[in-house]
């Protein structure tokens, strides 16, 4: 199989990954709905469970689409992939050797995988895609923290923790791409200046 063959069909099942998180929003956002409904129309404590549930797991998904819309008009081309933000700390290149990221990169989806594009992209802008995805990750993990305050007023602890633990490590993930990526990027542009 040629290499823009596979680039396609890359592409094409990383363009329904977008797709997937939408319908799952809105799936989440009726299940939601309806557990409030039944919720308030009897007082259950299984439908209070249900609402809890169905309400941070909405909650997760809508963050993930909001905050990349937001970082995306805010920071799209802002961005400088040399600041001291995004530039490699000391201890990087040993955790990325230790995690082997070169090895399982390549199977985490891509929300927009045509701003990574190479054919389609300068190597700039692809840079700045990588400092935009990275503030993307990184602002979501902080809101993704955000529903263990619930505890106080719902209890439920298990709920809050384990939904706002995991959500952060899967955006952690994101944030160790860019940073494994983009100085790859950075050496191809040094190269062809």
């Amino acid at each position: 199989m040629s290499t823009v063959l596979k680039n396609k069909n890359s592409r094409a099942r990383n363009s329904s990954f977008k797709k997937l998180l939408f319908a799952l929003t809105g799936i989440f956002a009726l299940l939601f709905a309806s557990s409030l409904v039944l919720l308030f129309s009897s007082e259950n404590k299984t439908h209070l469970t249900l609402s809890i549930t169905f309400g941070v797991t909405l909650y997760h998904f809508a963050i993930r689409l909001i905050i990349g819309y937001l970082t995306d008009k805010i920071f799209r081309e802002k961005t400088n992939p040399k600041s001291k933000w995004f530039s490699p700390k000391k201890f990087e290149h040993r955790m990325y050797k230790t995690l082997k990221v070169h090895k399982w990169k390549k199977f985490v989806p891509t929300f927009d995988p045509n701003q990574f594009n190479m054919e389609d992209n300068s190597l700039n802008k692809i840079a700045d895609s990588m400092c935009v995805a990275e503030l993307c990750h990184e602002i979501i993990i902080l809101f993704a923290l955000l529903p263990v305050l619930l505890i106080i007023p719902f209890g439920s602890s298990g709920v809050f923790i384990i939904t706002s633990f995991v959500s952060a490590c899967i955006d952690f993930i994101f944030v160790i791409i860019q940073r494994y990526n983009r100085p790859r990027i950075l050496r191809l542009i040094e190269r062809k200046a």
